[in-house]
């Protein structure tokens, strides 16, 4: 996914820092905030293959910073609940004013509750998802554990959340205690997805299960069976984001995705972190990888097992069609590949430096009742794929920059 750097000013004139996630071809049909859990930011990992999950669907992602954290302006100690509602609304005016209104709220933990708690305020928004959030604010306050009689007291403490240390106010325990988040869910009158793990040791499942009660139809729910509260594995961060995306669509006027160059029938993107691509191949998109002991995030095949799947893909329906042009009883074609350098035994006797050269192994089993003479005959066909004769004929790719002033001198 493509991502731009932004920023916004809150109601306090405070500078949010943003970024907006893309789909592949750079073209949503609509847009999303992303609202993150208490003392988290923009930039973790759960909110990123969140976000991904998302542009996969072809839904841009507004994901931003809370006042006092990540890269964001303003002092933490002096922000509560009710700030972050309003930083939700002044990322939603940025969204109107600099690009279109957003129709999807998506909040992870307490940044859940903000999105249900401003959802009915946003007459844009037509879609809303809360994940592992709690069904009160006041849930929150457990997290001030023994600091709470100090923060009463005192007006503030100093109190560690996994491996940072924040101060909080007493003005933000009375404003959790006064929120009346329920109520909110019971106003808001919009289609509601809640996702949560019955094995959440921070906000417990039973909050599901009373936001559910509260709110109105349309309503679903999706078990995160397995995820812990933070969504630490990517598996269940992706999972989350897909399935918010899928889910958002019967709700929008979601339309078929199209190329943004009708020139090129693929397009190919890849940012500066990582090794995960976004490919848009015609209107399909794909995701390409590198496995994670040479760096990358295993979130897609690598170039050579997309190769390796070219290949097998079209053996398997070229199988098929000289099958079906003969009537031939061939009920399955299905087709093991894997590619590996290696030296030929004939160049490495005849040179010192032998090049290493390129192997496709390939497997192939077929269902169907074939005489022996059709499965030799189908044999000679799979050499003959198109792709097949690609790889043994000779090449040209043209490469040349988009912008001519990017030409090398």
């Amino acid at each position: 996914m493509k991502s731009i750097s932004v920023a916004f000013e809150n109601n306090q004139g405070l500078r949010l820092s943003a970024q907006i996630d893309l789909p592949v071809n750079q073209q949503p049909y609509t847009y999303a905030i992303f609202a993150h859990c208490f003392t988290c930011n923009k930039d973790l990992k759960a909110v990123r293959y969140i976000s991904r999950g998302l542009t996969n669907e072809g839904i841009a992602v507004l994901r931003f910073d809370f006042t006092g954290l990540g890269q964001s302006e303003g002092d933490f100690a002096d922000t509560n609940f009710s700030a972050n509602t309003e930083d939700l609304k002044a990322a939603a005016r940025f969204l109107e004013k600099q690009y279109e209104p957003p129709s999807i709220l998506v909040g992870h933990s307490l940044g859940g509750a903000a999105v249900l708690y401003v959802a009915a305020e946003l007459r844009s928004v037509r879609a809303v998802a809360a994940i592992g959030a709690p069904a009160g604010t006041e849930h929150v306050v457990h997290i001030f554990g023994e600091h709470l009689k100090e923060v009463e007291e005192k007006s503030s403490a100093v109190i560690t959340i996994g491996p940072q240390s924040y101060r909080v106010k007493k003005q933000l325990l009375d404003d959790l205690r006064s929120i009346r988040l329920l109520e909110r869910v019971r106003q808001m009158r919009k289609p509601l997805l809640i996702m949560h793990s019955p094995q959440d040791r921070i906000v417990g499942i039973d909050n599901a299960a009373r936001l559910y009660q509260a709110a109105w139809h349309p309503k679903s729910f999706v078990s995160l069976d397995g995820a812990d509260h933070l969504l630490s594995r990517k598996e269940d961060a992706l999972y989350a984001g897909t399935m918010i995306g899928c889910w958002a669509r019967r709700y929008l006027a979601a339309p078929v995705r199209t190329p943004s160059d009708k020139k090129h029938k693929v397009y190919v993107s890849l940012g500066n972190v990582g090794y995960t691509t976004d490919i848009m191949a015609r209107h399909h998109h794909l995701t390409a990888d590198e496995p994670e002991e040479v760096g990358g995030d295993d979130l897609g095949p690598s170039p050579y097992e997309l190769l390796s799947a070219a290949l097998g893909a079209c053996t398997a329906m070229t199988l098929q069609m000289y099958a079906r042009r003969k009537k031939w009883d061939l009920q399955e074609v299905s087709v093991w590949l894997d590619h590996y350098k290696d030296y030929a035994a004939d160049v490495a006797a005849a040179a010192e430096r032998p090049t290493r050269i390129d192997h496709f192994e390939r497997v192939i089993h077929l269902e169907g009742t074939l005489d022996a003479q059709q499965r030799a005959r189908l044999l000679e066909i799979a050499n003959r794929c198109p792709v097949h004769r690609t790889l043994h004929s000779p090449v040209v790719v043209q490469t040349r920059f988009d912008n001519p002033t990017q030409q090398a001198d």
